[in-house]
């Protein structure tokens, strides 16, 4: 588990913490006609001009701090200070009421969590995080420890190597989730994935030695409005027989990260008590390479009864997909999440701090788009274009996985899973990267949430009692 854990402190140590001041650089004027003429001579001394993710600590007339002084941008921005953490010293400290700039004390304490987040399972931590003393009200400040909580979920499972994490291992943390919040887990597996109709994801994860799965957890009452949500559960990604080159290989761990972002933001709907009722399915396989693999040129047949020629094996994702999104609008929702990495060509398009965001429904789209905005995490819409549908056809079968043409890739992906959902369920597919290549402050380097904290969002804007 990631180390923000360790990050904060009890309420009561908020007296004996050192002062955190937050200020932008147009209130450093204002600040300076405050201080003493030692602490002047300081800031002057440092060079301080309150430029966003810079700091200063100030001390008192005995040399020990009083103060850190730091500049921010947008206090609304709960990354503003996610670079403290693994800078300042370690100690407790404490948001000063009285800074020019004030910061919501949840805001305050997502984005120090963010920051002070290491991924701890295979070495030890470089280094203890300094710590915040947090006052605030309880409900605010459990709605931002629970956001978090699911935020470092993705990044602990992303992070993890399949080695560690195959499909028995996520659905174990199905049946964690499900323990602990009253949910309750049933998982298909293997040869029972014939017998139960899911064929496309039993073909997809039949050469692995880890047998395929569909998880499903489902939670509240009954009489609650019914949300689906999916991930896409590739737990490793060789390409298949159409085999990736090596570089193209080296992070397929993280090929998993919409299931990762299923299991979170279910744990999210259940310790927030969501009047929903929940059902989360996680089509977990490996796309392995073996005697049985499935093969270009196959066609496959599907749970809705749709046919599919395999054109290339590497386009795994939405193979499995179709089988649990059908399977879950059975069960008539209100609406339908998927998450996935699904496709490069979303990463060509809009980089990889942008998730792309596809829907059926424009009213849905459209307030999962605002959600992300208004939280700061941010996604962009893209065009469920239909006459890209022309690149699906197949000459055998009712679809094609992938065509030959490299044009509109992520569309063409998303246009394949809006042929397994019905027009009139709100339904949409976000593709997202689930990865940090660098390091920034509240976005460590390895796996990522994306979309997350703006699903929650669109979720207790429609949902929340």
């Amino acid at each position: 588990m990631g180390s923000s854990v360790n990050c904060f402190a009890a309420a009561e140590e908020g007296s004996g913490a050192i002062p955190l001041i937050t200020l932008r650089a147009a209130q450093l004027g204002a600040y300076w006609n405050t201080a003493t003429l030692r602490q002047r001579l300081w800031m002057e001394g440092a060079g301080f001009r309150a430029d966003p993710n810079t700091w200063l600590m100030v001390p008192g007339e005995n040399g020990k701090p009083v103060a850190v002084l730091a500049g921010i941008d947008d206090p609304a921005d709960p990354y503003a200070l996610s670079f403290l953490p693994m800078v300042l010293p370690e100690g407790s400290y404490r948001l000063d009421p009285a800074s020019p700039t004030g910061v919501d004390a949840g805001l305050a304490a997502l984005g120090w969590g963010l920051g002070a987040y290491q991924f701890d399972r295979y070495r030890k931590p470089t280094r203890a995080p300094a710590r915040l003393a947090m006052n605030g009200e309880a409900a605010a400040l459990s709605d931002s420890f629970a956001q978090l909580k699911a935020t470092l979920l993705v990044r602990d499972l992303v992070n993890t190597p399949t080695e560690d994490l195959g499909p028995d291992q996520l659905e174990a943390v199905a049946r964690r989730l499900a323990q602990a919040y009253g949910g309750e887990v049933c998982c298909i597996t293997g040869e029972a994935l014939l017998k139960e109709n899911f064929p496309a994801i039993h073909a997809v994860g039949r050469a692995s030695h880890r047998a395929p799965r569909l998880i499903e957890l489902v939670w509240g009452d009954l009489s609650h409005p019914r949300i689906s949500i999916i991930g896409k559960g590739v737990c490793f990604d060789t390409g298949g027989l159409d085999i990736k080159p090596s570089e193209g290989m080296r992070k397929m761990k993280k090929d998993m990260g919409g299931a990762a972002h299923a299991l979170a933001l279910a744990q999210l709907v259940m310790a927030q008590k969501l009047p929903v009722r929940l059902q989360m399915l996680v089509p977990a396989v490996e796309n392995a390479i073996g005697p049985n693999s499935y093969r270009p040129g196959e066609v496959l047949k599907t749970r809705a009864g749709l046919t599919v020629e395999i054109d290339n094996t590497d386009a795994e994702g939405r193979v499995i997909l179709c089988d649990a999104i059908t399977y879950a609008e059975e069960g008539k929702p209100q609406l339908m999440l998927d998450f996935a990495t699904l496709t490069g060509a979303a990463r060509i398009a809009l980089g990889p701090d942008l998730p792309a965001l596809f829907g059926n429904d424009a009213a849905l789209r459209t307030a999962w788009f605002s959600a992300g905005d208004a939280v700061r995490d941010p996604l962009w819409p893209m065009p469920l274009y239909a006459p890209y549908q022309q690149y699906l056809k197949s000459p055998i079968a009712d679809l094609v996985n992938t065509g030959a043409s490299r044009m509109a890739g992520c569309i063409t992906a998303a246009l394949y899973l809006q042929r397994f959902v019905p027009s009139d369920l709100p339904w949409c597919h976000l593709d997202t990267y689930s990865w940090n290549d660098s390091d920034r402050p509240g976005k460590p380097a390895g796996g990522e949430a994306q979309g997350l904290r703006a699903a929650w969002a669109l979720l207790k804007q429609r949902f929340a009692a």
